[in-house]
C-alpha cells in the first residue's frame, strides 16, 4: 500500500487563551496542499521502519509512524510491518508533516487488515499522537477548535489559485511562539470572518512574535506579496510561508530557492 499524506496550511489562526491543561485555546481554518510524502506500508515478516529524503531529528522516540502503529496494537492485533517513510514535507515548519505521517498509518493500518474502525475512532487515535493529527483523518478544509482536535468539515469555496509554498530553513519552537503570543478573546470567530470577508480577512496570530524574532520570515511574506499574491500568510507557528495568486507568478531567483511547492491548488 503507498499513501502520500499531505501537508497542511493554516489559512488563518486565532490564538483565545491558555488552558488549565498547558495548551492554548485556538481556531483555526486548516487546507490540504498537494505538497505530501509518500508512505509505503508492506505486510512482513517482521517490523521494520526505513526512512528516506529529508531527515528527521531524532528526539530519542520512535517515528509518529511507527507509535501510530504502537498505538493501534494496544487495541488489536495486524501482522508486521515493513514500514518506508519519504520525507518531502520539511520538518517543524509549521505544515504538519508529522500529524499527516501518523494520521495516515492509522488508516492505511486500518485499511489493510479491516480494523473497522471509523474515521470518528481513528481521530480519535490520532488525538493521542499530536494535536493536528486528527485533520488529517478526513483533510480537506476543515474548522479547528479547542486545542486543534475538534474539527468540523466546510464546504470548499470552488476557488482555483495557484499557490506557492515557501520554507526559509528557519527553525520556530512552537513553545516560543506561544510564549511570545498574548491570547485574545472576544473577537469575531474565524468562521464568520472566512464567510463573511473571505481569506483576506483572516490572520496568524503567531506573526507578530514569530517576525520580530525571525525578521526574515517576515521578509518573505512580503516577497509574496511584492511578487502578486492576493493573500499570504505564516502556517502555523511557522517558519513556512505561503502565497495564493490568481494566476502562476513569476517568481524572483529567491522566493524560487526557498519555493517547496508551486501549481494550482483548490479550496
Amino acid at each position: 500500500m503507498i499513501l502520500y499524506p499531505p501537508a497542511k496550511i493554516n489559512l488563518g489562526l486565532h490564538i483565545l487563551a491558555k488552558r488549565p491543561d498547558g495548551y492554548h485555546e485556538i481556531e483555526t481554518i486548516m487546507a490540504e496542499t498537494p505538497l505530501c510524502d509518500i508512505l509505503e506500508i508492506t505486510e512482513a515478516a517482521s517490523d521494520s521502519f526505513v526512512q528516506t529524503g529529508i531527515q528527521v531529528p531524532s528526539d530519542g522516540k520512535p517515528n509518529l509512524c511507527q507509535r501510530a502503529v504502537n498505538l493501534l496494537r494496544e487495541h488489536k492485533v495486524f501482522p508486521n510491518l515493513q514500514i518506508h517513510l519519504r520525507k518531502q514535507i520539511p520538518v517543524g515548519a509549521g505544515l504538519g508533516g508529522g500529524s499527516a505521517d501518523a494520521s495516515y498509518m492509522l488508516s492505511g493500518v486500518n485499511s489493510l487488515f479491516d480494523l473497522g474502525y471509523s474515521n470518528t475512532e481513528l481521530a480519535q487515535f490520532a488525538a493521542q499522537l499530536g494535536s493536528d493529527c486528527p485533520f488529517f483523518i478526513v483533510g480537506g478544509l476543515q474548522l479547528a477548535k479547542g486545542r486543534g482536535e475538534l474539527l468540523t468539515r466546510l464546504e470548499p469555496l470552488g476557488n482555483t489559485v495557484y499557490l506557492v509554498l515557501c520554507n526559509p530553513q528557519i527553525h520556530v519552537s512552537t513553545a516560543a511562539a506561544y510564549a511570545g503570543v498574548q491570547p485574545e478573546n472576544g473577537r469575531s470567530s474565524i468562521l464568520d470572518q472566512f464567510q463573511t470577508e473571505g481569506i483576506n480577512g483572516l490572520q496568524n496570530d503567531f506573526e507578530r512574535s514569530v517576525f520580530q524574532a525571525f525578521p526574515l520570515i517576515q521578509d518573505l511574506k512580503n516577497a509574496l506579496y511584492n511578487a502578486g499574491a492576493t493573500y499570504a500568510a505564516m502556517s502555523g507557528s511557522g517558519s513556512s510561508v505561503f502565497g495564493i495568486f490568481e494566476a502562476e507568478p513569476i517568481l524572483t531567483a529567491d522566493l524560487s530557492r526557498q519555493c517547496i511547492y508551486k501549481g494550482p491548488w483548490h479550496y
